[in-house]
């Protein structure tokens, strides 16, 4: 079973460590992504804060951002002295910022280039260096600049492609605006596969239900869910069971609650903000009567600040509350005439 079977995308203002924690009590064989790290940031900002992680993450892979060979080894060193399991090329970011920066899915028109950093940084470092990019750039949609890009990056070594199914725009479209407007081709990602048997391919984009992402694990290694993930918490619940043939270690919403409550009180006593690690939290009853109550609770900070550890039950005692008004009323709504 390929260690990339179930993986939650590096998302930007989203996959910190406090989201990872979070989203491995949920779903244990779910390998976790770290948000993009340029290695500028990683070579001369707080590189200890940076890289910080809680050993429960693990499987954990960190997504370096840069094109400069050399200083993608030396970042790749740093993370694999931090112990992350595996190293990550971003070669899909569309942003402005990321552009200008000339690396994220502008390598994707230099795949020698990408080649270069990749075998310098498996020859930096013994875990796994592999590469997310995306199935083209802005009007090229021949699957030929996408064969051609894998197979020049596996020479140097990659043997796990992260696949976004979707062209990176890089004029006239907005980061989020990439992650909808270009048309989705999930079918590219299974003739790379075909294409290509002896590497690995997960595929992203569009996957929004486990029905959706089982369906593609005919053709590919795995898949890679990103918004979903946060957006809908509970959904990786299923992950152990559906994805690992495992039991899942949550069985209820409750059960989650519980697990983070001690993470939650360690980390504010090490001096973090409670709504750092709440703010996960917020869509983790998405769909059931008092949900917005609970999110009302973990957004509001005079709660934050009055209750710190204990926030999360109150959010909960303010879920259920909201719940039984809500049952009473259609109760009383049932029995009008």
């Amino acid at each position: 079973m390929s260690a990339h079977r179930f993986c939650i995308a590096p998302m930007l203002d989203v996959s910190d460590r406090h989201f990872r924690y979070f989203a491995r009590q949920l779903a244990r064989g779910a390998r976790l992504y770290s948000e993009m790290i340029t290695t500028g940031a990683l070579l001369h900002g707080p590189r200890e804060r940076l890289l910080a992680f809680e050993p429960a993450e693990h499987p954990v892979v960190l997504q370096l951002g840069g094109s400069e060979p050399d200083d993608l080894a030396r970042a790749a060193r740093l993370a694999e002295a931090a112990g992350y399991d595996e190293v990550n090329l971003n070669c899909g970011c569309p942003s402005p910022r990321v552009q200008r920066g000339a690396f994220g899915a502008c390598l994707m028109r230099e795949p020698a280039l990408v080649a270069d950093c990749v075998r310098a940084m498996r020859d930096a470092v013994a875990v796994p260096v592999t590469v997310k990019h995306r199935i083209g750039v802005d009007r090229i949609e021949s699957y030929e600049f996408v064969r051609d890009f894998v197979g020049t990056v596996s020479q140097a070594g990659c043997r796990v492609f992260v696949v976004h199914a979707r062209n990176a725009w890089l004029d006239g479209l907005s980061p989020k605006e990439n992650r909808t407007v270009p048309p989705l081709r999930h079918g590219v990602v299974a003739r790379l596969a075909a294409d290509f048997p002896t590497l690995s391919f997960v595929v992203n984009g569009g996957l929004r239900t486990h029905e959706e992402s089982l369906a593609q694990l005919g053709q590919v290694d795995g898949v890679m869910i990103g918004r979903e993930a946060c957006e809908n918490p509970w959904m990786l619940a299923a992950v152990d069971p559906l994805y690992f043939g495992r039991p899942a270690p949550c069985l209820a919403r409750d059960d989650a609650i519980d697990a983070m409550r001690p993470y939650l009180r360690r980390q504010i006593d090490a001096g973090e903000a409670p709504r750092a690690i709440v703010r996960h939290m917020l869509g983790l009853f998405n769909g059931l009567p008092g949900a917005r109550a609970w999110r009302r609770t973990l957004s509001d900070p005079q709660a934050l600040q009055r209750h710190g550890a204990g926030v999360l039950d109150v959010a909960r005692a303010a879920l259920s509350r909201a719940a039984t008004r809500r049952d009473e009323r259609d109760e009383r709504t049932a029995r009008s005439p």
